[in-house]
């Protein structure tokens, strides 16, 4: 592998690692004190508060399943490209299927997004 593709492999991972940091960023405070964490990004109040829980539980759940693909995305790169397609997928539907308050988390996914096709598309390249 020539030095470029494997640099590029290099900051996908990094960039998968951030995005597993910030996900858990998010969802671990989330998880413990829900209320709490709408009120900061001034969304409104969920009732029952355990499906906004059962969310974030749900994003450390995909967050670990991105946890090889920032290993090694050679040896799992279907896992990989899947971690980029659900990047892919929070930006459509967070950004084109709910309201404009919940855009943020549309655009959160977008800051991952595009570097991880970016990085992942030049690394295979070679």
């Amino acid at each position: 592998m020539s030095a470029e593709p494997a640099a590029a492999l290099r900051w996908f991972s990094r960039v998968v690692w951030l995005g597993i940091a910030a996900n858990l960023a998010l969802s671990l405070p989330t998880l413990l004190v829900p209320e709490r964490m709408l009120m900061t990004v001034g969304l409104p109040i969920t009732d029952p508060l355990m499906w906004t829980q059962f969310a974030a539980l749900l994003l450390i759940l995909l967050s670990a399943f991105y946890v090889p693909a920032a290993l090694d995305p050679v040896r799992y790169r279907l896992v990989a490209w899947l971690s980029v397609l659900a990047r892919l997928a929070g930006v459509v539907f967070f950004v084109f299927f709910q309201a404009q308050q919940y855009h943020m988390f549309g655009y959160f996914d977008l800051v991952f997004f595009i570097p991880e096709a970016a990085l992942l598309t030049a690394a295979g390249r070679s």
